[in-house]
């Protein structure tokens, strides 16, 4: 393969910029006479829809009835999951801490074990938080200009490889590449470069004036449209998810999120980018294409249920001990197990993570199970691990 044609991740997959003679003779949607009218078959969506209006309303109705507080917590994990996922989908993984830190400081939440975030764990969440804080607000060209600068801040690797904070420019045909080097399957092709500020005003048009339209549908064609158009060298996918996210927070009429589409397309990702490029490569008749999104935001709204039960327990939790003299690295602790602390808690990290000696943490560790709130994990191994007893 040439060299002088960049490779760049995008999507979770990657795109590829290849010579003329390497395109195949495929006729995509955005190349389609009628492109971008899209068609569907209302009557075939209506009871998935229905269902997810549904689930959409008794999810904010018992949210509300939680109060403040157990709002605040539960909009935190779902936007600390959705920022890690929509990441991991990219294959990029971030620190769970340092997305829920910076999430916290820039909310103005109060909460324990707030760390320091990395530059490109900072901008990833100032573009997420733009998107659902301000949902409200038109989508702008501007506005996206700034989310990319966010995902690519001047001081990553990506500086002098790709066009950053404004429309992909290289006029060589792109294409959203998947597979090993030499064994690539094409899943689309982009318009091409010189279209690009036709087709994204079309779009901006749309997504701004467009009101007749149910939320929930308008949000899953926003994400086919914007990742068909393409328009940036990369962070396409996290950007297309960003979009998704602020019309799905008009659709629930709260800047609050309490379900993560993107962790959802993260455990279905084969049938994400089958469907997807079934698409591109079909007609402009999308009903397909909209049901497969329904039926994704169904389940996530779905798995909500396990998220939100790990909150109830953690208000229960710090109700029924509000009185139990605890010691500032324990709370510390406490919190990130219930938050959901990744792999077996030992005394090792408990003084890692606490900075303290290994005799302070084991002391910490014993004065918990001594008050009934730790106990030993069954089934040992090399080293003790512990987890907080049921209540």
């Amino acid at each position: 393969m040439d060299k002088n044609y960049p490779i760049i991740c995008i999507c979770g997959e990657y795109n590829l910029y290849l010579p003329q003679i390497m395109r195949r003779m495929k006729t995509y949607i955005h190349q389609l006479k009628d492109w971008p009218h899209f068609k569907w078959d209302n009557e075939s969506l209506l009871l998935i829809l229905g269902k997810v209006r549904n689930l959409q309303g008794k999810l904010t109705g018992r949210m509300e009835s939680l109060g403040f507080d157990l709002r605040n917590d539960a909009s935190l994990q779902i936007l600390t999951l959705e920022i890690l996922k929509s990441s991991e989908i990219e294959g990029e993984m971030l620190q769970p801490d340092q997305v829920r830190s910076s999430i916290a400081r820039r909310l103005g939440m109060d909460i324990a074990g707030l760390v320091p975030s990395d530059r490109n764990v900072e901008g990833v969440v100032e573009m997420m938080l733009d998107a659902t804080q301000q949902y409200e607000q038109p989508l702008t060209v501007e506005r996206l200009f700034n989310w990319h600068t966010s995902l690519f801040p001047f001081d990553t690797k990506a500086q002098g490889k790709i066009t950053v904070g404004d429309w992909r420019k290289d006029t060589s045909p792109m294409q959203v590449v998947s597979g090993a080097m030499g064994k690539e399957h094409v899943h689309f092709e982009a318009p091409a470069t010189e279209k690009i500020d036709t087709e994204m005003k079309q779009f901006l048009d749309w997504f701004n004036t467009e009101e007749k339209l149910d939320p929930v549908l308008k949000a899953a064609i926003a994400h086919l449209w914007f990742v068909t158009v393409h328009p940036f060298d990369d962070g396409n996918g996290r950007i297309a998810r960003a979009i998704t996210d602020m019309m799905l927070a008009r659709a629930d009429e709260t800047s609050q999120r309490f379900y993560s589409m993107s962790a959802q397309i993260r455990l279905e990702r084969k049938g994400y980018y089958d469907i997807l490029e079934r698409t591109q490569k079909g007609s402009l008749n999308i009903t397909n294409w909209l049901n497969w999104f329904l039926n994704c935001l169904l389940n996530a709204l779905n798995a909500t249920e396990s998220k939100l039960g790990s909150v109830l327990f953690k208000s229960h939790f710090w109700k029924t001990h509000a009185t139990t003299n605890l010691n500032d690295r324990q709370i510390v602790m406490l919190n990130k197990i219930l938050d959901g602390f990744e792999g077996k808690l030992t005394s090792s990290k408990w003084a890692k993570i606490t900075k303290c000696s290994a005799d302070t943490a084991l002391r910490d560790i014993q004065d918990l199970i001594t008050k009934d709130i730790l106990k030993k994990e069954e089934g040992g191994g090399r080293s003790t691990s512990y987890e907080v007893k049921e209540m």
